[in-house]
């Protein structure tokens, strides 16, 4: 996908983001995200929105910046964002897209990362919020799109702390709609090892199947419509499905 695509992403789901947010009020429950109200998901949000912009100008990449912090009253809160937000975007867009930013995780950081990190953070915080509203919208993310969140889930990010797992086995994911599978390799004490795969037919111990779309809610840990076959103990090592 093109740097402008993300950025799209960014603006299209923010709006959905809010639009649900509001209709849900602050105080309705967030199903995916226990113990959070849409308050708080709005100013979680917000926080990283006023991150992002912030990582996006700092001198220093070695280190991450400060950056201000959401009010805590839901009027005030909802103006910071828009105006967070709007900032973000703007600099998403006149910044050279490559140019290097820090990044969390040790991981090599740029605007065009950024973009792509943020449009994936805002669509699935865009499912929370239609969660919290009541709408379990099902609504088909781009398969391009999906397809990409699922890549950015299993190969860019980190999957967590597997010291003490003794899962081993292989688990296939595939979206069937976007022609795209991946394999995840676990093996006891050690971070799964995730390969994309061109061959979805492979024999593994595991499969999470469906369209792009269901997958991708998968891997982020919302509801969805995937198929889960084979071994559930691999399903129960991994933290994010």
């Amino acid at each position: 996908m093109e740097h402008a695509d993300f950025v799209n992403h960014v603006r299209e789901q923010a709006v959905a983001l809010r639009e649900a947010a509001v209709a849900a009020g602050p105080d309705a429950k967030v199903p995916p995200c226990p113990g959070w109200t849409v308050f708080d998901l709005v100013r979680h949000i917000a926080n990283v929105h006023s991150r992002t912009a912030e990582v996006l100008v700092a001198q220093d990449i070695s280190a991450p910046p400060q950056f201000a912090r959401a009010p805590k009253q839901w009027d005030e809160l909802l103006v910071w964002w828009d105006d967070v937000a709007a900032t973000m975007l703007d600099r998403f867009v006149e910044l050279d897209h490559d140019k290097p930013t820090w990044m969390f995780a040790s991981m090599p950081g740029s605007v065009r990362v950024w973009a792509r990190r943020q449009a994936h953070e805002t669509a699935i915080h865009r499912v929370d919020a239609d969660l919290a509203h009541g709408v379990d919208s099902r609504l088909i993310f781009d398969p391009q799109f999906a397809a990409d969140g699922i890549d950015e889930r299993l190969v860019a990010l980190p999957l967590g702390n597997f010291s003490s797992s003794t899962a081993n086995g292989t688990v296939l994911f595939h979206a069937a709609d976007a022609g795209r599978a991946w394999t995840m390799t676990l093996s006891p004490g050690e971070t799964p090892e995730v390969t994309p795969t061109a061959d979805p037919a492979l024999h593994t111990d595991a499969v999470v199947a469906g369209t792009a779309d269901a997958v991708y809610r998968a891997v982020w840990n919302r509801p969805s419509t995937a198929v889960k076959t084979g071994d559930p103990s691999l399903f129960d090592a991994l933290p994010t499905i």
